[in-house]
Parts: structure tokens; sequence; C-alpha cells
């Protein structure tokens, strides 16, 4: 059977590790984008990027 030959599946298992790493290098740059407009709309509104975990603002200390 040529779907059990060892060459045939291996070459199966290459294309589909192929495309999955395409789609992630996709995603990857759609994740970029995506932060990019993120940072962008926070500037217009003026807000602050937080740093840390939980990105929760510091209480300033009256």
């Amino acid at each position: 059977m040529a779907e059990s030959d060892p060459k045939t599946m291996q070459d199966h298992t290459s294309t589909m590790a192929n495309q999955i790493i395409g789609r992630i290098d996709d995603m990857s740059g759609h994740i970029d984008d995506l932060e990019k407009n993120i940072a962008d709309l926070m500037t217009q509104a003026g807000v602050e990027e937080l740093e840390g975990k939980n990105k929760i603002p510091a209480t300033p200390m009256n």
C-alpha cells in the first residue's frame, strides 16, 4: 500500500508541519499588528502602558 509507505508518510508529515509553521508565522504577524494597534489606541487615549504582570497602576501616595 502506498499510503503506509514510510516515505509517503514522511512527506505528508513534513507538508503538514510546514503548513502549521506557516500558519503560526501568519498568526504571529497578526498578533504583532494587534499589539501595535492597541498601543497606538492607548497613546491616542492618553493611557500609559503599565509595567508588570498584574497591569494595575500604582496608587499615588498622598
